[in-house]
């Protein structure tokens, strides 16, 4: 499932082509580039839930401490090693991550099925919930800068 939105987000959104509105024909598209049915399908939810979440108040995001401490579970510690919770804090501390984005990502995190995910594929998911976001244009940049980004090999100037 994780290949299909890494294909739908590289050919869509930095390919700048239109993304196809009926979901019959981007269906048929995915299964043209090799792509099982049952895997799309779970990537077209993934992608629409991702869309309800962004689109909806949810009251566990709306009451929030922007200092507030994230305590994550055992499941959640199982998908998203110590590296990777370790960049979520990163991204929050540098104002890349809201606490709102923050468990947006890690409620789309759970939901790949992935059973451990890697710090680059975290970085995509990142992406994709950033991209979707309204008004997170700014934190959307500033991460595919942190993703692009090729260092040079030199702490300073």
């Amino acid at each position: 499932m994780f290949d299909i939105l890494m294909y739908l987000f590289e050919n869509y959104v930095h390919g700048e082509t239109e993304l196809l509105v009926d979901e019959g024909d981007l269906t048929k598209e995915l299964t043209r580039a090799g792509f099982h049915q049952s895997e799309i399908i779970k990537a077209l939810n993934w992608l629409e839930r991702l869309g309800e979440l962004q689109d909806k108040d949810v009251p566990y995001l709306r009451d929030h401490n922007q200092h507030s401490f994230r305590i994550y579970t055992e499941k959640e510690m199982d998908k998203l090693d110590v590296e990777s919770r370790g960049f979520l804090l990163f991204l929050e501390q540098i104002k890349v991550l809201s606490v709102e984005t923050r468990e947006i990502v890690i409620d789309r995190v759970m939901e790949l099925d992935d059973s451990c995910l890697g710090l680059d594929d975290l970085k995509w998911v990142i992406l994709m919930v950033l991209f979707n976001a309204p008004g997170h244009k700014s934190a959307y940049e500033q991460m595919e800068d942190l993703v692009f980004e090729q260092p040079d090999g030199r702490l300073h100037s």
